[in-house]
């Protein structure tokens, strides 16, 4: 029950983090609307009622409200956050239907929408590489400076000195590479080339599971190879083009990371523990800020990368089920009506609130909540 000690630490992280994440999304769609001609009504950071905020020149109300869990922009046409079109819609004169979302050409809605996503993987992009060129990448050689008794790399036939320069086909520049195709493979077999005595050396290893305790109690499994380091960890400062590039590439490995271990989910291959809900995210935010400025914003990347890609998830109510809807619509030639549309949203709605449950349930089990409470009352 660490977590609630210094609560107001980790509440105040949560409250940074979220607020940065979601008004980059949100500004996606604002800036993309605008772009596009369209009277933008809200930007809100929250939900429900408002605690406070201002009206710009371009009528558009700013402003923060009382539910910190996410937010939206409101444009003229709209009924309601959710981007529900409003019955005005029908009746509007040609001055109105020239603003109005919901009378913008396909191409133009389609991108207003994906903007949001888009931002989210802007903006971690752009983290990674400030934090390459300021502060440097994280790099350990990837050589092995031990192998650990009864582990898959002992049995593979892998040797201390042994420089790791390929597994499955992909290069191998750093150490911290090596734990992330571990970890994203489980235990499958992996095809591990060494560099030996100057010679290249095919070796094949399947990584095993052990179970550990992490910082909240809680049994987890993780993927070893059975490895150790055998260089110190430096951090490697980059020019502004190459660290974008770097910061591209970082992108990239993690949005492809992250869906494979949802795909792993899916299968049946990795447990649903690992899905995490606000509660964690706050406990992380709280750990993180104490690791310092740099640790924090890279943190915001990472999460950020994972906003764009639940967004683009074609569910009603989020993005993905709106660049659906518009993908059915450039094939039919006409939008979907009204009740198709009513009932997307229930059942997007309904899918929605089921994941988020879902993940609170997880966070009250990883933190040690649902033990605690199961103590006090046993």
């Amino acid at each position: 029950m660490e977590f609630f000690t210094g609560i107001w630490t980790y509440v105040a992280a949560f409250l940074v983090v979220l607020t940065v994440l979601v008004f980059v999304h949100e500004l996606g769609h604002y800036l993309v609307a605008r772009w596009c001609k369209v009277r933008v009504e809200t930007f809100s950071i929250g939900f429900g009622r408002e605690l406070f905020g201002w009206t710009d020149r371009a009528g558009t109300r700013w402003k923060f409200s009382a539910i910190p869990l996410g937010g939206y922009v409101k444009m003229f046409g709209d009924a309601d956050p959710a981007s529900t079109p409003d019955a005005s819609n029908e009746t509007m004169t040609p001055e109105e239907r020239a603003v109005a979302f919901h009378h913008k050409s396909l191409g133009q809605r389609a991108a207003v929408v994906a903007a949001g996503p888009a931002a989210n993987f802007l903006f971690a992009i752009v983290v990674f590489a400030a934090v390459f060129t300021l502060q440097g990448q994280p790099f350990t050689p990837p050589v092995v400076g031990g192998v650990i008794e009864g582990s898959a790399a002992q049995r593979a036939g892998m040797q201390a000195g042994d420089r790791i320069v390929r597994i499955n086909g992909e290069p191998i520049e750093r150490f911290e590479e090596i734990l992330r195709i571990v970890q994203l493979n489980l235990d499958n077999p992996l095809n591990i080339v060494v560099l030996r005595n100057g010679h290249e050396i095919d070796l094949t290893a399947a990584p095993s599971f052990v179970e550990e305790t992490d910082a909240s109690g809680n049994a987890v499994r993780i993927a070893r190879l059975g490895v150790k380091s055998g260089g110190q960890m430096e951090f490697v400062q980059y020019g502004p083009r190459e660290a974008i590039w770097r910061g591209l590439t970082e992108t990239w490995l993690q949005t492809t990371g992250t869906l494979q271990a949802l795909g792993q989910m899916v299968a049946g291959e990795r447990r649903t523990d690992d899905l995490g809900g606000p509660l964690r995210i706050a406990k992380m935010s709280g750990d993180v800020a104490q690791g310092g400025l740099a640790a924090m914003i890279v943190f915001m990347a990472v999460l950020s990368i994972n906003l764009g890609l639940i967004n683009l998830f074609p569910v009603p109510m989020l993005d993905g089920g709106h660049l659906l809807f518009y993908a059915i619509e450039a094939v039919r030639g006409r939008p979907l009506g009204p009740r198709a549309l009513e009932y997307g949203f229930r059942v997007g709605l309904v899918l929605v609130f089921s994941l988020m449950v879902f993940a609170f349930w997880n966070d009250l089990v990883h933190l040690g909540i649902v033990r605690y409470v199961i103590g006090l009352a046993s």
